[in-house]
């Protein structure tokens, strides 16, 4: 051990002696971590936000019945296309069939409309049509006012939840609770705001308006399907849960045994596991190419450490001649080579961190530093440094000393 940090003190003295050589030497390897770990930290903000992007629609101890399924093929397409409409009759039969293993079924619709407060408006604002089960869901919350109740679900009452987003647009610093808005030409009673859940990928999760499905359906008329949300007793329940769906829609749809679901069951997971497909191979292949950059790097450090051999071969064969074994010189010039690639992977991890900063602040590209990554980029430049550096050492080992020392 006292060996190794004294060629190391040795090694930073020589890059200290040697400050532009050393940094040019270097450079390769810093351009090389410093992409490696943006790359590596946009890409796990981007998995991160994905994520909270797919399980913010579909929670992950839920799933959904919806029309139609994922489709990979022209022919899945258009047999989706002919399935029918999702209504609450599939959602009574859902409560009926498996009322033991499912604590709730809401129903869902939405749409966009014109949102309108006095003198401001909104041309596009999403919708919501929901059942009394909204309450439910651990994700219902309200900052402002209080929710609407089971009697005004049923009764399709006039009343209307604001996303944080919305309230903000439409009345400012006025107070939006008891406030009448004209929502798709008919007059809603504001009773509540939602707190603020922020952006995804510059998209806000802030900009919508919750109703009861029966008075969304006066304004958009009851032929459009349903999307339910199924949530199970305990989540240890969810392909149990899945299970006894599947099978109570195929018994009200009189499906028959050897005949396709003409209904999609979608879970989070389902999106997750097909973006982490369509992104891994790609993910990894760019890793790939920009870590080509450290063989470029590897290369000049090499060539570097050959002319530094060449330049203190009297040094060699004097220490030689003193009693240095072989192992000490492969040892010296190897940790020279491998503390000169470790410099430029500690500055190219600074440099890395900055830049997938800079690229989240003026981007809707978020980043996430990863510990494992920085330990990627480090050992990656020192397995670089001993790699490329091996032939250097053993060529200054092999020197003879009486040789050596007779070199001008």
């Amino acid at each position: 051990m006292h060996q190794f940090i004294e060629a190391a003190f040795i090694a930073l003295q020589a890059i200290w002696a040697n400050k532009l050589r050393s940094l040019l030497t270097v450079v390769g390897n810093i351009v090389a971590v410093t992409s490696i770990i943006a790359v590596v930290s946009l890409v796990q903000g981007l998995n991160a936000s994905v994520k909270d992007a797919i399980q913010s629609e579909f929670a992950a101890d839920s799933f959904s019945v919806q029309r139609r399924g994922l489709t990979f093929t022209d022919e899945e397409q258009l047999r989706a296309q002919s399935n029918p409409r999702v209504t609450l009759d599939d959602a009574s039969a859902i409560r009926g069939f498996a009322s033991e293993k499912i604590a709730l079924v809401m129903a869902e619709a939405s749409n966009s409309a014109q949102a309108k407060y006095r003198n401001e408006s909104l041309d596009s604002v999403q919708v919501r049509g929901l059942t009394k089960e909204y309450n439910s869901l651990p994700s219902t919350q309200i900052e402002l006012g209080r929710a609407i109740t089971p009697t005004e679900f049923e009764n399709g009452r006039l009343v209307a939840i604001l996303g944080w987003g919305t309230a903000d647009r439409l009345f400012a610093a006025v107070e939006p609770v008891d406030k009448m808005i004209l929502l798709g030409g008919i007059h809603f009673r504001v009773i509540g705001v939602a707190p603020k859940k922020g952006s995804i990928f510059g998209n806000s999760q802030d900009e919508w308006i919750v109703v009861p499905l029966k008075a969304f359906q006066r304004m958009f008329g009851s032929r459009q399907s349903l999307e339910l949300t199924v949530r199970p007793s305990d989540p240890s329940l969810v392909q149990a849960a899945m299970d006894e769906t599947r099978t109570a829609l195929r018994i009200e749809r009189r499906l028959r045994p050897k005949e396709p679901d003409n209904f999609g069951i979608l879970t989070s997971d389902t999106f997750l596991n097909l973006y982490r497909q369509a992104t891994t191979g790609l993910f990894a292949i760019l890793i790939g190419v920009v870590s080509l950059s450290l063989v470029v790097g590897g290369i000049v450090i090499m060539n570097i450490m050959l002319m530094v051999v060449s330049e203190r071969t009297r040094e060699i064969g004097l220490r030689k001649s003193l009693g240095a074994r072989r192992r000490d010189v492969l040892w010296q010039i190897l940790t020279e080579s491998i503390t000169l690639s470790t410099f430029g992977g500690l500055c190219g991890t600074v440099m890395g961190f900055f830049v997938a900063w800079v690229i989240s602040k003026v981007s809707p590209l978020p980043a996430i530093v990863e510990p494992w990554s920085v330990v990627l980029g480090i050992g990656m430049t020192a397995i670089v440094g001993l790699f490329f550096g091996l032939y250097p050492a053993m060529r200054a080992a092999s020197l003879d000393p009486i040789e050596a020392l007779r070199r001008e």
